[in-house]
């Protein structure tokens, strides 16, 4: 098992210069279930990548505790907590080969005599010599066939002797994967391992290792500011800000449901469009001058805050433009279109309250700056946010009516 908890971690960096302390991490709970592929999203500095360094004990945590597997690692140097951890710099060593870069957790995982050292540094010297002349070592051995396994997994097999200076970005990273992977580590962390990837690499990359992390069943921790990367590799998506957890859910719910309106914002691209809205009555929204009618969960949400203003959220497929007859729609004129090749994505000012909104459309939609238009909302794509910016509660789902018991046959 390999269940990883933090409990009430928090870290602070000391004052410099006179300054304030600087508080990264503020009493952070998050669990990350046995074999989960967890990624972690948030802006910079909001103490993704101090998470990541915590847990695999190159910082100490100021409070709280780090578990993995049910055992408290925060005392344990980073040696003894079976994690291993993949750089944005790769962090190879230039002077090793592909193959040693691959190997060298192994050979520095368990202290060995004068004379196995030894015998493993003959052995080595003599690598690519005749078979019968070279000197034994069982534990060399055993690292060169697990080397091996893992080359033929990342298709490294034919670079095994070149040195990092002779390989390609995408080379160096799916080394810096293969000496993670090679010491089979209870959990991996991956600090933003494809940011210095071209995209058309990153693509292809990213594919690699979630088909890696399925076959493998590793526990792992992967830190992006890649929203695609976000929604297709996680199980599920921690949103970090200001060093608290946001939310915590699968891909599909924080882009339905963001908890609040920074979770909006930040998951999703284009992001969700926002808009002041009154509640005009039940099932009623007051927008842009215009009443528009609210369906779905949030209708029965919004039957005690009659009058009350609020913030609206629409995905930007939630707005179409309408046709002749549609009523009722919201008046606005195109500001800027992006031709993406599959959709259009059209920046749109509204006439009323000259609020920009973003539109998905189809290609073949001929539309140019400057041009009027009418767009029709999906009564149920609507969000809703409080003044404090958090999403309206949700109400409790209605418990199925039990069947009425059938009546006995007559005897």
């Amino acid at each position: 098992m390999a269940e990883v908890r933090f409990q009430q971690v928090s870290k602070t960096y000391p004052p410099r210069r006179g300054a304030e302390p600087v508080q990264v991490l503020r009493q952070l709970d998050l669990a990350i279930e046995d074999g989960e592929f967890l990624v972690l999203v948030g802006p910079s500095g909001c103490g993704k990548s101090t998470l990541l360094r915590l847990l695999a004990g190159l910082e100490a945590p100021s409070g709280g505790e780090i578990t993995v597997g049910g055992r408290p690692v925060s005392g344990l140097r980073p040696a003894q907590r079976d994690v291993a951890m993949v750089f944005q710099s790769y962090a190879l060593y230039p002077h090793l080969s592909v193959a040693d870069n691959i190997g060298f957790g192994l050979r520095r995982s368990r202290p060995r005599t004068p004379v196995q050292q030894l015998q493993d540094a003959l052995h080595r010297a003599g690598r690519h010599w005749p078979a019968p002349l070279r000197p034994a070592s069982p534990r060399e051995e055993r690292i060169e066939r697990r080397v091996a396994e893992v080359a033929e997994t990342l298709e490294l097999g034919p670079l095994l002797d070149r040195l990092p200076k002779e390989l390609s970005g995408g080379q160096k990273q799916r080394v810096a994967l293969g000496r993670a992977i090679a010491r089979q580590p209870a959990v991996f962390l991956m600090d933003e391992p494809l940011s210095n990837l071209d995209a058309k690499l990153r693509t292809g990359t990213r594919a690699q290792i979630v088909e890696l992390q399925r076959r493998l069943g590793t526990t792992t921790l992967y830190v992006t500011h890649d929203q695609v990367e976000a929604m297709t590799m996680g199980h599920r998506i921690a949103v970090l800000n200001g060093g608290r957890l946001q939310q915590l859910g699968t891909p599909i719910e924080l882009y339905q449901w963001p908890s609040n309106l920074f979770v909006a914002q930040f998951i999703g691209s284009p992001p969700m469009n926002l808009l002041p809205v009154q509640v005009a009555g039940p099932g009623q929204l007051l927008v842009a001058g215009r009443q528009l009618p609210l369906t779905g969960p949030l209708q029965a949400a919004t039957a005690s805050r009659v009058g009350q203003t609020l913030t609206g959220g629409l995905r930007a497929e939630h707005l179409v433009l309408a046709e002749a007859d549609d009523e009722p729609t919201l008046a606005a004129e195109v500001s800027h279109v992006e031709a993406l090749g599959n959709e259009q994505l059209v920046t749109c000012r509204l006439l009323e309250g000259s609020h920009l909104v973003l539109v998905r459309t189809g290609p073949a939609a001929a539309l140019r700056p400057g041009q009027r238009l009418a767009l029709k909302v999906d009564p149920a794509g609507w969000r809703l946010f409080d003044s404090e910016g958090e999403a309206l509660p949700m109400p409790p789902p209605t418990p199925p009516t039990p069947p009425l018991p059938t009546p006995p046959l007559p005897g």
